[in-house]
């Protein structure tokens, strides 16, 4: 294997299995240390910076950074980084005056940005500083787009978004809320230079069986419902409601229909409790709600007399894998199940609808009539218009909304100054020795065993009774910190000098991952096997270090290291370092203008 050349941005990040997992590649071990060192408002600007919804994102996050928390490889349970997020947004001084500003002088271009979500006001956060006139069009008359309307306000209080989105729109974007946009062609023959789509995926899928026409009246789409919710249009429901679907639609659905007068609540999905697409939090929340989850039915026919529904006829299934594994749903010949309900709830999942795009202007669509958007780029068929957020691929989540967002804004800047949108502006990094002494570190290499700290909750009779009282509280600054202390640097690096170093084997014998090893040179398959510890995770690449004297190399398995330093701490020659690395994604700004 060659040595490992460190200076390339992607080695050390991919080590950083927070950040890597992260869509907008959030530095969260530096923002942990941050809280842990009191500084709240610096760092909810790292996270600003990255994922510019911090307190939205600290609440309703899916968490793709905790299934990669390296502190989950030596205990059960990773570090809290979602609701230590919200740590930072809660704990925060006034931050207005560190946000930047439109400048005063307009570089002329004009951008449409078709919805108010987390998409659209990513992409109009990044050019309004840079001069552009970003103009944000959304049917509803308040800024947030699915924030608003999908995410209850018991998960999501009005003032943390209110607020996270006047950020935005104070930096000088002209939000025309109540303004639906009806033509892609019209949109087009105005004076914009560019047009942005952060529509979403507006419309949820019903579900034709018998019945479906006849008790309209008492079956509600959820993503429909739920902004009706939000908006204040319905404030009630059925005593029994059943709501139908496995996501965190149909966790949000049901819990919102607990405190709406639902006493009997069912949840009924046509897959298994594990592969239920909703959160693990948000499936444990419905359960600790009094919310029973009945798996393996699927709904046949809706019940009603007179148009008024009674209820809904399940098929028992069971899940059988054919020879390549594939699943499949197949009857088990049980008799079929009867649940009576007043009201049901539609969550079987998200489509995009664009009605409104002409497919004569340019931007061409797929078999599944989504349009063709680059993943890298999110460029469509049409030069001028760019796609972002549940729009572009289908429903997934705000943090990969947001990332789109950044990928868009910087397409979006070199298409207007006329150069190549593929040519991306390279991310910088910093790395920095973080030695202070022989034995003195400036980051706490401590390895606790603490385990994960819960967040604490409101009592479930007071929570059920009022809609919009947030469940979850948060963190305090004292549990934020025994949290913030169980994170392990995975940022501060283990960087090696193989001129410095004499083969003494000191860093071998210290190091409690066996993680270190000093042998003959080979392919990677067979060195991979050869190590103190056999290196197992292939997505995680080896550290290979020579200019050893002997001509062997130093391999060290980055999957298992717990940054801890004790090698370096241990070595007699300073061979080994624990240095920072810290790495700027680019986003659209003039300082990735002159890196391009």
């Amino acid at each position: 294997m060659k040595p490992t050349d460190i200076s390339v941005p992607d080695y050390f990040h991919k080590v950083v299995d927070c950040q890597w997992a992260c869509p907008a590649h959030t530095p969260v071990p530096e923002y942990i240390r941050l809280i842990a060192a009191g500084r709240y408002s610096d760092a909810y600007m790292i996270n600003w910076d990255s994922n510019v919804f911090p307190g939205v994102l600290g609440r309703t996050c899916d968490r793709p950074c905790e299934p990669a928390c390296r502190r989950g490889r030596v205990e059960k349970e990773p570090v809290a980084i979602c609701r230590l997020k919200r740590v930072a947004a809660d704990f925060k001084d006034d931050i207005r005056d560190r946000l930047p500003k439109a400048p005063e002088q307009k570089n002329g271009k004009r951008i449409a940005l078709v919805g108010g979500g987390p998409a659209s006001l990513t992409v109009a956060r990044d050019l309004v500083p840079m001069g552009y006139d970003c103009v944000v069009f959304d049917q509803d008359p308040l800024s947030g787009g699915m924030m608003r309307t999908q995410i209850p306000k018991f998960r999501l209080p009005e003032k943390v978004l209110d607020e996270e989105c006047r950020y935005i729109l104070d930096i000088g974007v002209e939000f025309a809320g109540g303004k639906r946009i009806d033509s892609m062609k019209a949109l087009l023959s105005e004076d914009f230079d560019a047009v942005f789509v952060g529509c979403g995926a507006p419309r949820g899928r019903d579900l034709e069986i018998p019945g479906r026409k006849e008790a309209a009246k008492n079956i509600h789409i959820g993503i429909d419902w739920l902004a009706s919710v939000s908006f204040g249009h319905i404030d009630k429901i059925g005593k029994r409601v059943i709501v139908l679907g496995g996501g965190n639609t149909a966790m949000d659905c049901c819990r919102s229909s607990r405190r709406l007068g639902g006493e009997d609540v069912k949840v009924v999905v046509r897959s298994g409790f594990e592969e239920m697409k909703a959160s693990p939090w948000e499936k444990e929340d419905a359960l600790h709600e009094d919310i029973p989850i009945f798996n393996y039915l699927v709904p046949k026919e809706f019940t009603h007399e007179n148009g008024k529904l009674t209820g809904i006829v399940f098929e028992k299934v069971k899940a059988v894998r054919d020879a390549k594994g594939r699943r499949d749903l197949i009857p088990t010949g049980e008799p079929d199940q009867h649940f009576p309900c007043d009201d049901v709830l539609v969550a079987v999942g998200q489509e995009n609808a664009f009605p409104w795009i002409e497919r004569d202007c340019g931007i061409e669509f797929d078999k599944w009539n989504m349009p063709k958007v680059d993943t890298r780029t999110m460029a469509s068929t049409n030069s001028k218009v760019f796609f972002g957020g549940d729009a572009a691929f289908g429903p997934k989540n705000i943090i990969w909304a947001v990332a789109h967002g950044h990928e868009a804004a910087i397409s979006i800047d070199r298409f207007c100054r006329g150069e190549d949108v593929n040519v991306r502006p390279a991310p910088q990094m910093a790395i920095a020795s973080q030695k202070m002494g022989i034995h003195e570190w400036s980051y706490d290499n401590e390895i606790t065993l603490d385990k994960r700290y819960r967040v604490p909750h409101r009592e479930k009779v007071v929570a059920l009774r009022d809609i919009k009282a947030e469940v979850e509280l948060g963190y305090d600054v004292e549990l934020a910190l025994k949290e913030a202390e169980r994170c392990l640097n995975c940022d501060v690096q283990t960087v090696f000098t193989g001129q410095l170093c004499i083969e003494c084997d000191a860093c071998v014998d210290i190091c409690p991952m066996d993680c270190i090893t000093f042998t003959a040179n080979g392919e990677e398959a067979e060195l991979r096997s050869r190590l103190e510890a056999p290196a197992k995770n292939l997505t995680q690449d080896l550290y290979i270090g020579n200019s050893l004297k002997t001509g062997r190399v130093m391999v060290k398995d980055e999957d298992v290291c717990l940054h801890c330093g004790l090698c370096a701490e241990r070595c007699p020659t300073g061979a080994w370092d624990m240095q920072k690395y810290l790495i700027d994604m680019t986003h659209a700004e003039q300082a990735c203008q002159s890196r391009a």
